[in-house]
């Protein structure tokens, strides 16, 4: 039996069009319902019923009829976007040196985008004192002049620069990650897909882990902040959740958290994906309470309010001397249900995946360095805020959508958007693939 549980947009994933949906619930499932004019039906699953979705969700307030009507393909940021920019994405190559299964750019092949037209466009993204930039690609890496980009986002501004890489060059070339820690690079999202090459060769086509530790322990050297980025994707690696944290824990400081991206259908994926091919938001959230145990209280993982909830999650803790997690914030408390503006979210997650400046006492070559003494006095209180700041460890996720599953309400709430043209473009709808 069949229920409709609420009104929506979407598009119809042959041609893009936009067309009205609804959520609909079949059984203990809820799935998007809609259909196209041209194309017929579709549905895709956005929820398996692990969790109470409406208890998740909160007080979201469904689209109105004419509001949002350019998006997803004109509106950039329109009057009726929901949020202000959190972090920019910069594409600064279309280049790449692996091949991957999954990725949301389409090629892996074509040119660097020229110096002087990026920083050109650093200029017209940064908000000084404020900006997140993040640089993308392509792999970013496979410019030489990365670091002189890194020196042209913090002179335009940006008050942070986020480096989204494979890790490659990073474990090859000891010397240009140091040159980008100098050029003021505040932190690396890693993609990380698991701790065996199993994964790995499944998901981008060679053995890659040693690359991904001697990576990390590069980064580590000059105290840049790792979050390990895996993809997640049914019958490859939804079983290795629990054991990406328990390593990520284990190497703290130089580990910052772990950012989960359950598989999206897009760039390089263009077929329709059938439901048991996707992972849904409430799956991982059961999958971490069934592969980690108690290392992750059962409470302590929070509801986007920044994005829609959706979207993603996020959780905060203290990593302990004995390797256990202790969170700082926990469901139900006073921030839960509110909603967090793109300005104070930034500067929670980069202050949390940003390193501070090691103790004198510590070495930057020895990750353990800070370890046992902890270089803190924990009986004061500034002692306390050192070590909670040096040893800060977050769990996020960030469920992308594609043309099966997208939902314009949870798009009119992003805050991760693309710089493109002078123009913030939200991260799904710029990245948007026909599934035809």
């Amino acid at each position: 039996m069949e229920k409709i549980l609420r009104q929506t947009y979407s598009v119809c994933p042959v041609c893009l069009e936009r067309i009205p949906a609804v959520h609909v619930a079949r059984g203990r499932e809820v799935h998007l319902v809609k259909q196209c004019p041209r194309h017929g039906g579709f549905s895709a699953v956005i929820w398996r019923g692990l969790r109470d979705l409406e208890e998740w969700r909160g007080d979201q307030p469904p689209i109105a009829e004419g509001e949002n009507e350019q998006c997803p393909h004109a509106c950039g940021l329109c009057p009726d976007h929901r949020q202000d920019t959190c972090c920019t994405v910069l594409e600064v190559t279309r280049r790449c040196n692996l091949k991957c299964t999954f990725c949301f750019a389409e090629g892996g092949e074509g040119e660097d985008i020229p110096f002087e037209t990026l920083r050109g466009r650093l200029r017209a993204l940064a908000v000084p004192g404020k900006t997140l930039v993040q640089l993308s690609g392509g792999e970013p890496t496979v410019r030489d002049d990365l670091p002189r980009l890194v020196s042209a986002a913090r002179e335009a501004g940006c008050r942070h620069v986020q480096l989204n890489t494979n890790g490659l060059r990073l474990a090859e070339d000891e010397e240009y990650v140091r040159t980008l820690a100098e050029a003021g690079l505040s932190f690396v999202f890693l993609q990380f897909d698991g701790t065996d090459d199993a994964f790995y060769r499944a998901l981008r086509g060679r053995d890659l882990l040693d690359v991904k530790l001697r990576a990390i322990d590069n980064c580590a050297r000059f105290n840049l902040g790792v979050v390990l980025v895996p993809t997640l994707v049914p019958g490859i690696n939804t079983g290795e959740i629990g054991n990406l944290i328990r390593f990520a824990v284990s190497r703290t400081p130089a580990v910052r958290g772990v950012h989960f991206q359950p598989v999206s259908h897009f760039g390089r994926i263009p077929a329709l994906p059938s439901d048991s091919r996707r992972f849904t938001l409430d799956e991982l959230l059961a999958a971490i309470e069934e592969q980690a145990g108690d290392l992750v209280p059962k409470d302590s993982i929070i509801p986007s309010r920044c994005n829609h909830p959706l979207c993603g999650f996020h959780a905060d803790y203290v990593v302990t001397s004995g390797g256990r997690l202790h969170p700082l914030h926990r469901e139900g408390g006073q921030c839960c249900g509110k909603v967090v503006s793109a300005d104070q979210n930034r500067s929670f997650i980069a202050t949390k995946w940003e390193r501070p400046e090691p103790p004198e006492s510590a070495s930057r070559n020895d990750n353990d360095g800070e370890k046992g003494c902890c270089a803190a006095d924990l009986k004061s209180f500034d002692g306390f805020l050192l070590f909670a700041r040096r040893y800060s460890f977050t769990l996020t996720a960030m469920a992308f959508q594609d043309a099966g599953n997208l939902d314009l309400e949870r798009l009119r709430r992003c805050s991760l958007h693309v710089f493109d043209d002078g123009r913030f473009v939200p991260f799904c709808s710029y990245y948007l693939t026909a599934q035809g």
